[in-house]
């Protein structure tokens, strides 16, 4: 029994891991340590490193918990894909009640940090986040409308802003900037990767662009939002909070981005989608990365 224990009790442990998405909660939290970064200017203070250590926690969690909610409710849906169906929860190893009082417990931990330890305005809106993407998105948005995507976009959005917000006790125009920056970059983001994928969205019945329009129509959409993503991106070095380092960032990743898009149109193949899936990655990485720099080296 001893021995069944010591074997058994890694493999939970990784099974309740799996459920928080780990890449992809690296992902916001980078993104919402951006917005800390950039709303201080200069180098921070410890107290200020203190917070943004609490806050990158809070976040962590309530993300986390959100996470688990939706492999939950996707659990039918993750089992047909063959992306998914490795999940926790789609191949039956954990249960919904389980996963439930996972993530409610992450949630309640998460935003208890944010409120006591950052500010109560920065709990709320990382709730709001939780709601939009685990209920509002993932629940009524994902099932019903191939523009789930564009709409849902904004919880994914928001870690820059729930950033800011710890850092500052309220919401400035350079986080709404960066807001729309990701905003604008999820929608070529994902149709990239469900135009690869279009068959596992067929068979799960979600509304993807791909499977209720078409690859074309999709591609051309592709295109589209990427030349508002770059015009979008340079509003960093406009508003005046981001140099010429970030800009000539800024410039490369975008023309990278649409020459990809542009590319897609033109001669389509699963394999060159995937390679505009995965530099669409690198775009949002290394633009992050640049204006870190821009902000404490220029």
């Amino acid at each position: 029994m001893t021995v069944n224990a010591q074997v058994g009790t890694p493999s939970v442990l990784r099974q309740y891991y799996a459920l928080t998405k780990p890449r992809v909660i690296q992902l916001i939290v980078f993104c919402a340590l951006i917005g800390m970064v950039l709303a201080v200017p200069g180098a921070p203070s410890g107290a200020q490193v203190g917070l943004a250590a609490w806050a990158c926690l809070g976040i962590y969690l309530v993300a986390a918990a959100a996470a688990a909610f939706n492999c939950i409710v996707e659990k039918g849906i993750d089992a047909k894909m063959r992306r998914t169906a490795w999940r926790p929860t789609a191949r039956g190893e954990l249960g919904d009640t389980q996963t439930l009082l996972f993530s409610a417990l992450l949630c309640g931990l998460g935003s208890a940090i944010l409120y006591v330890w950052v500010n109560p305005l920065t709990m709320w809106l990382t709730f709001a986040t939780f709601v939009g993407y685990a209920v509002v998105y993932t629940v009524i948005l994902k099932p019903l409308t191939p523009q789930n995507i564009v709409i849902g976009g904004a919880s994914g959005a928001m870690p820059p802003v729930l950033g800011w917000a710890a850092m500052t006790g309220d919401v400035g125009p350079e986080a709404l900037i960066l807001f729309l920056i990701i905003f604008l970059w999820t929608p070529p983001h994902f149709w990239a990767l469900a135009l690869y994928r279009v068959e596992d969205y067929r068979k799960s019945g979600l509304p993807m662009l791909p499977v209720t329009h078409g690859s074309d129509f999709t591609r051309l959409q592709i295109l589209l939002y990427t030349f508002v993503l770059f015009a979008a991106c340079l509003l960093p070095f406009v508003y005046g909070f981001s140099s010429w380092l970030y800009l000539a960032a800024a410039v490369v990743l975008g023309v990278g981005f649409c020459g990809y898009a542009w590319a897609l149109l033109r001669n389509y193949s699963d394999a060159l989608a995937r390679s505009t899936f995965k530099f669409s990655l690198i775009h949002l990485s290394a633009l992050f990365a640049a204006l870190l720099l821009d902000h404490y080296l220029l």
